[in-house]
């Protein structure tokens, strides 16, 4: 973590040797399926720190291939239609959607994980960015997307924060491929991905 270009809580290291963390500052930018209560700055704050971690420079670790990601994904969508879990035609039609953001990408330095929940400010400041363990090389409109998923509305001034150099459809690609592939495990480790807001809606509106 100490390589990582933006607000992180501070590790402490106890005896017996057990990992904590101290508390970050602030509350989370929301909560997947509710209205946000961070103002539009404070979303704007989050992309441009987003930003500032895509420019630094890469870490020794790569991330997922294009067709590994592939392969998981069509898993995941026979397993919805399979155990009928989602019409086929919105896991068709998502399924088209999502190999939007398949495509080759130019590698940077990305959180892997940046739901809402790991994202702290405090008034319009970002105070920390927590839940590092999906860091890695990889697609940066993967972390915007992740952040804005079920907040489309607060895309704009996510962008605003971010600047240039952003490929919208790519990231409405990324709503669709992350709502198809995490779905079982949501679903198999007690989460409702079909509740107002979650990743069923985001499949949903893409009809």
């Amino acid at each position: 973590m100490a390589i990582v270009p933006v607000p992180t809580p501070r590790i402490l290291w106890r005896k017996p040797h057990v990992l904590a963390i101290a508390a970050v500052p602030g509350t989370a930018l929301g909560r997947l399926g509710e209205p946000s209560p961070a103002s539009p700055a404070a979303w704007a704050a989050a992309g441009a720190a987003i930003r500032k971690l895509h420019d630094a420079p890469l870490p020794p670790w790569p991330g997922q291939s294009i067709d590994g990601i592939r392969t998981h994904l069509d898993g995941e969508c026979e397993w919805l239609v399979a155990n009928g879990v989602l019409p086929a035609e919105i896991v068709k039609r998502n399924r088209e959607i999502a190999e939007v953001a398949l495509r080759p990408w130019k590698p940077v330095f990305v959180h892997g994980d940046l739901q809402i929940t790991h994202v702290f400010v405090d008034g319009d400041e970002v105070t920390g960015v927590i839940d590092w363990s999906e860091a890695s090389q990889g697609d940066a409109m993967f972390d915007l997307a992740i952040l804005t998923l079920g907040h489309e509305e607060q895309l704009d001034n996510v962008l605003a924060g971010y600047g240039t150099d952003v490929d919208v459809d790519v990231i409405r690609a990324w709503w669709s491929l992350r709502s198809l592939g995490a779905a079982r495990w949501l679903i198999e480790h007690g989460f409702d991905p079909d509740s107002p807001g979650c990743e069923f809606a985001v499949l949903k509106s893409r009809m």
